[in-house]
């Protein structure tokens, strides 16, 4: 397993399955297998419970691209 955490923030807000828009200041958590199944989590920055991106299930062709991908997720979640 493979996990990639960051803190950002969203101020319009992150769709989750759990409990709808979350904004503020947020962290993604994004954890890779070595069969490239990848799961994305996302919470309040100090918050124990963490909630799912709305979606299915995301595969990686090559676990490689498991840092790009994280990084990509940021960019586009990161709005001010």
């Amino acid at each position: 397993m493979n996990t990639i955490s960051s803190v950002f923030k969203a101020t319009h807000g992150v769709m989750t399955s759990e409990v709808g828009v979350i904004s503020g200041d947020l962290e993604l958590r994004t954890t890779s297998d070595k069969e490239g199944n990848l799961t994305l989590a996302i919470t309040y920055v100090d918050a124990e419970e963490w909630y799912t991106l709305p979606g299915g299930n995301y595969q990686l062709h090559d676990t490689r691209d498991h840092d790009v991908i994280h990084r990509m997720l940021i960019a586009v979640l990161n709005r001010h």
